[in-house]
């Protein structure tokens, strides 16, 4: 029993870690976009317009904007993908803020309705327990949405007196879990992430009858 807990812990400081490391990456990786290879596509685009001034021939220049053009939109693009890879809105915001954030997003696509209930707008929570419990709900929505054909998606969050319960709800078509591929739709990448900060999981599903999924962890 001794050593069975010992495993399960060493499991949940690796999962925990790789969490850690992969954040890590993305913030160097973005910053990396944006200091280095955001600085030579602003030079390469400056050049261009220098050579533009200077260059006299009509044909030659209009191939110098096409090239500016495709430069500058590059650069837009990295940027985008610079500033999402080193976005802090999981540190900056509370867990109500980032589900409610979710599914406004989900709305704004009018493919189903996301409502979202909460008893506590304050509730404080570190940045794992933030980071696993959106990325859950991503997983579920985007699940949902994919495979699920729902017309409804339900998102509780309840506080209780040392638990945190975060509940997910579709109204679509269902399946039975038995006979479904987890790591097809991502369930297994839910239950190792509720593992990770020591939460109980559960799912159900029931044919035409839609899919239940809480996640309860203690705070």
């Amino acid at each position: 029993m001794i050593i069975y807990h010992q495993h399960e812990e060493h499991q949940k400081e690796l999962l925990s870690t790789q969490i850690e490391i992969q954040n890590q990456t993305m913030q160097h990786i973005g910053r990396e976009i944006h200091d280095n290879i955001g600085q030579k596509l602003t030079l390469a685009s400056l050049y261009t317009q220098q050579l533009a001034f200077e260059n006299k021939a009509p044909q030659i220049n209009e191939s110098i904007e096409n090239i500016s053009a495709i430069i500058n939109q590059s650069l837009s693009e990295l940027r985008e993908l610079s500033k999402s890879l080193t976005d802090d809105t999981i540190n900056d915001s509370t867990i109500v803020e980032l589900l409610k954030r979710e599914s406004d997003k989900i709305n704004d696509l009018k493919k189903c309705k996301v409502s979202f209930d909460f008893n506590d707008d304050k509730l404080e929570l570190n940045y794992q327990m933030k980071s696993v419990l959106l990325r859950i709900s991503q997983e579920f929505m985007q699940n949902s949405i994919k495979h699920s054909k729902c017309k409804n998606i339900k998102i509780d969050l309840d506080k209780f007196e040392n638990k945190l319960k975060l509940t997910l709800a579709d109204d679509g078509v269902g399946f039975d879990i038995s006979t479904i591929s987890s790591k097809g739709i991502g369930l297994s990448n839910m239950k190792k992430r509720t593992e990770i900060i020591g939460g109980n999981y559960k799912l159900e599903s029931v044919a035409k009858k839609g899919t239940h999924l809480t996640i309860t962890i203690p705070i």
